[in-house]
């Protein structure tokens, strides 16, 4: 990719990465090239993996070569839009601390989490844990804010993660439903924290999620309360519900839910109930994959 530096009209069409990158740098780092290129070399918290070092590099010198910001040749209105929104969401955390010092501390805690860097992310959290109940409501809204998972926005599409996470260290049943919710609609890592939290809130958690395992007819919230029973297996009751579930289910019909639901039979403790998954391998309706899912949790027994 080169530049023609004697006619703007033919500058070349970014590759779609190459839109990311500018519109990256136009949202976190005020559209500044050394600046990003500083945070990327000190691998702060928001790199992006898809982005090469190198090719960030270029971009810089291209601009430079073009002596005119290059976001406007290359970015498309949708584009701009949405790094005005970003922009904006910027904008209304830094108003909560410029204004006078308001009667709670919530929100700008809540902004303290969104904007910290991998060092102040404990201090953060701490702070947030500390309101106990009374920033439940406040995290949930987090939660559910589907901008903040878009790695445009501020806390780089990690800020709902972090606001599981305090929702499974304060334990508030309130969160449950919309922690239940979310799986699914983040990335493995950031899902793996939204299990952990409603693992940590226990009981309510885990009555909650057999009673929508149990649910007719069955959806896509029957899977996800499996995903996240799997947390629970090492429960009896969890453990025999999802064994019991097993064996009065179509599992040629319903074979990812069957592959969870297998999963968390690891915790049986009973050889009557462990021969029981035994057998539903042994019966040739039972699909392969099946088969061989039930054969890996029979190794861990062993």
């Amino acid at each position: 990719m080169t530049y023609d530096d004697e006619n703007y009209e033919n500058f070349p069409i970014a590759y779609s990465i190459d839109n990311s990158i500018l519109m990256h740098r136009d949202v976190h780092f005020g559209g500044s090239f050394p600046l990003m290129l500083e945070y990327y070399r000190s691998e702060g918290r928001g790199i992006s993996n898809d982005f090469d070092l190198s090719r960030i590099e270029e971009l810089y010198t291209m601009e430079q070569k073009a002596g005119k910001d290059i976001s406007p040749l290359l970015l498309s209105g949708a584009e701009a839009e949405k790094i005005a929104k970003g922009r904006q969401a910027y904008k209304q955390l830094r108003d909560l601390y410029a204004a006078r010092k308001p009667q709670t501390p919530i929100p700008r805690l809540i902004a303290d989490l969104i904007l910290a860097e991998e060092a102040d992310i404990p201090n953060a959290e701490q702070a947030v844990v500390a309101q106990k109940s009374a920033i439940v409501p406040a995290l949930i809204d987090l939660l559910r804010n589907e901008d903040f998972y878009d790695p445009l926005f501020p806390g780089y599409g990690q800020a709902p993660a972090l606001a599981a996470e305090c929702l499974g260290k304060i334990g508030d049943k309130r969160a449950i439903i919309s922690l239940f919710e979310a799986v699914g609609e983040g990335d493995f890592f950031n899902e793996d924290i939204i299990l952990d939290a409603l693992h940590a809130i226990g009981e309510p958690a885990k009555t909650f999620l057999l009673r929508v395992l149990h649910a007719t007819p069955i959806t896509m919230d029957n899977e996800q309360a499996a995903i996240s029973l799997i947390r629970f297996k090492s429960d009896p009751e969890v453990s025999t519900a999802c064994l019991n579930f097993l064996q009065n289910l179509d599992l040629a019909k319903h074979l990812a839910l069957a592959t969870y639901l297998v999963l968390a039979c690891e915790g049986l403790a009973s050889t009557h109930e462990q021969q029981a998954l035994l057998n539903l391998a042994e019966k040739p309706t039972t699909p392969k994959s099946i088969r061989q899912d039930i054969a890996i949790v029979a190794k861990t027994w062993a």
